[in-house]
């Protein structure tokens, strides 16, 4: 069965939109996926369906959560196959000491990426920023607090676009390719 990753942008973050890890595993289970795992307390949820696109499982989860949690989320899901893409392309090499200074910009719709690039003059010297097809990608070597390039992601630019670092990227892989029991 297809396994496919689900972002959830803007969830435990201070204290407004709190979602609780086992309730999101609760209510896509009840919503018939399979497989459901979490990772981190992030809203990064791995499951499997049997059909469906990507966009379709994110209008569901997201109006699901909206009913039954009574808050607006964002969400944006990729499938195995979208995610494995998105790392194999990631123009962007960083070491493993560096994983967490390396983001990526998932958005559901590619033509958002194309909003990101309003990003591109905020890049400081060492940052390397690059839009690729499926999914920006953008490196810290000082680190993300200190970039003005990841402080404007924020604006804008990037209201349809949901970071996770290169470490949960490659963590939310290794769920997707699980075998399905």
């Amino acid at each position: 069965m297809p396994a496919f990753v689900a972002l959830l942008r803007g969830v435990n973050v201070g204290k407004a939109k709190r979602v609780s890890m086992p309730e999101l595993r609760g209510l896509l289970s009840g919503m018939g996926y399979t497989g459901v795992a979490t990772l981190l307390n992030s809203g990064n949820a791995v499951f499997r369906a049997p059909s469906g696109t990507p966009e379709k499982h994110a209008a569901d989860i997201a109006a699901a959560i909206s009913t039954r949690l009574k808050i607006e989320v964002p969400v944006v899901v990729k499938s195995a196959g979208e995610l494995a893409a998105i790392v194999s392309r990631s123009p962007i090499k960083a070491e493993a000491e560096e994983h967490s200074r390396l983001l990526v910009a998932f958005v559901q719709d590619s033509k958002a990426l194309s909003a990101l690039a309003a990003i591109e003059p905020l890049v400081a010297p060492r940052e390397q920023f690059v839009v690729g097809k499926h999914a920006a990608y953008l490196f810290c070597p000082a680190g993300i607090l200190e970039s003005k390039a990841w402080e404007a992601r924020l604006g804008k630019a990037g209201k349809s676009a949901t970071t996770r670092n290169w470490a949960t990227v490659l963590k939310l892989q290794a769920l997707a390719n699980e075998p399905d029991d």
